[in-house]
C-alpha cells in the first residue's frame, strides 16, 4: 500500500479503501531515538522558535521520511495545519486538506465524509467495509482500557500507548490486532494493581514526554487510569455509519463535547485527581480555564513543547501534586472514622 501522512486522527477508514497505508506523523516523530533533530530540520528551513514542536516536528518527519501524500487537519486541530499544509506544498508535497465539521452533526460528517472519499478515488461503501475490519481492533484496545480502570491490571503507559496508536494502528492493524490479544493475554496472569494507589485522569493531547511521566507516576504511587483524548482515538462510540462514528469522536469539536465524556469518565472510574496537558504555544492551553470551571477535582496542569524527557521542575511539580491529593485521602478518611464514632 502506497503510504500518507496524517496530521492526526483522520477517518483511516477512507484511506485504506483507497488502497493507502496511514502513517500518524506525530507517533513517527515521538518515537525516533533523536526526536529533536526532527524539530531543527524545521527550525532551519525557517519555522520560529515559538510554534508548537509538534508542527516543527511533523514537518521534520515529512521532509526526513521521504513520504509524498499527507492529509493536513486544517479545522478540528491546530490551525497551524494550514500553514503547515502550504510549507508542505512549497516542497514538492502533496499535502491534501480535511476539516473535520464546525459541530458534530451527522449529515455535515457524511458530506465531509465523501468529499475526502471522491478526493482519493474511493467510495464510503468500500470504506464502510473497511470500518468494518478495523473494529475487532478497536474492540481489543478498548477492552486493554478497561483492564487498566477496572481491573486495574494495565500500566497507564500501556493504556496511553495502544490507545494512541489506535489512529494508525501501528501501520498494520493485523498485527497491531494480535500484538494486543498477547498482551491481553499477559494482563491476565498479573497480579492486579494496589487499590490504594491514586487513581489520576490525563486530559488533554498527548505530552511530548509520555515515554517518562507515566512509570514516574507509578514510581510515586498513583496510575493513570483515564486517558482522554487517547481513548478517543480509538472510537469508543462507533454507531451504525462511518458518519456517526466520527460525530462521536470528540476531540474536534467544542470543549464542552469533551467535558460530557470526560466528566462521566471522572465519575465512573473513580479518579481522585486530573493532569491536564497542553502544549506550549497551543490555542488549546486556554481550555485550562474552562476545566477548571467545569471540574470538581484538584488539577494539575503540566505543559511541554521541545523537552522530551521529564526536567526536574516537572517532577517536582508532579510529586507535589500527588503528595497533596495523598494528604487530602487521608484527611478524609480520618473525618469519615471520626464522624462514625460520633455515631
Amino acid at each position: 500500500m502506497k503510504k500518507i501522512g496524517i496530521t492526526t486522527t483522520v477517518p483511516v477508514e477512507v484511506l485504506i479503501a483507497a488502497g493507502y497505508q496511514p502513517i500518524d506523523l506525530n507517533n513517527i516523530l515521538v518515537s525516533d531515538p533523536n526526536p529533536g533533530r526532527l524539530i531543527t530540520i524545521a527550525e532551519r528551513a525557517g519555522f520560529p522558535l515559538n510554534c508548537c514542536s509538534w508542527i516543527k516536528g511533523i514537518y521534520g518527519v515529512c521532509m526526513d521520511s521521504g513520504i509524498q501524500d499527507i492529509i493536513c487537519v486544517t479545522t478540528g486541530d491546530c490551525s497551524n495545519t494550514i500553514m503547515l499544509m502550504e510549507t508542505l506544498k512549497l516542497k514538492g508535497l502533496n499535502a491534501i486538506p480535511f476539516a473535520y465539521p464546525d459541530s458534530p452533526d451527522h449529515y455535515l460528517m457524511q458530506h465531509t465524509l465523501e468529499g475526502l472519499a471522491t478526493t482519493l478515488g474511493t467510495t464510503l461503501e468500500a470504506a464502510n467495509k473497511v470500518r468494518d475490519e478495523l473494529q475487532s481492533a478497536r474492540d481489543i484496545v478498548l477492552k486493554l482500557d478497561e483492564l487498566t480502570w477496572r481491573e486495574n491490571t494495565a500500566s497507564g503507559w500501556e493504556n496511553h500507548l495502544w490507545l494512541v496508536s489506535a489512529s494508525d494502528f501501528n501501520q498494520d492493524f493485523h498485527k497491531y490486532r494480535q500484538e494486543l490479544l498477547n498482551l491481553l493475554q499477559d494482563c491476565s496472569q498479573r497480579q492486579p494493581h494496589p487499590t490504594e494507589q491514586l487513581r489520576l485522569a490525563y486530559i488533554g493531547v498527548p505530552s511530548v514526554y509520555a515515554r517518562e511521566l507515566y512509570p514516574f507516576i507509578e514510581k510515586h504511587g498513583a496510575r493513570v487510569v483515564f486517558n482522554e483524548v487517547q481513548r478517543q482515538f480509538a472510537m469508543p462510540e462507533p454507531g451504525q455509519s462511518l458518519a456517526e462514528q466520527y460525530s462521536s469522536y470528540t476531540y474536534p469539536y467544542s470543549i464542552h463535547e469533551r467535558l460530557r465524556d470526560i466528566k462521566a469518565e471522572l465519575l465512573q472510574r473513580q479518579i481522585n485527581g486530573v493532569i491536564h496537558y497542553v502544549q506550549a504555544f497551543c490555542h488549546r492551553g486556554i481550555g485550562d480555564i474552562i476545566f477548571r470551571d467545569a471540574i470538581d477535582l484538584p488539577i494539575l496542569t503540566l505543559e511541554g513543547n521541545d523537552d522530551f524527557f521529564l526536567n526536574s521542575h516537572i517532577k517536582t511539580r508532579i510529586e507535589a501534586f500527588l503528595d497533596m491529593l495523598q494528604r487530602s485521602r487521608s484527611f478524609l478518611r480520618k473525618d469519615k472514622y471520626s464522624q462514625a464514632l460520633k455515631k
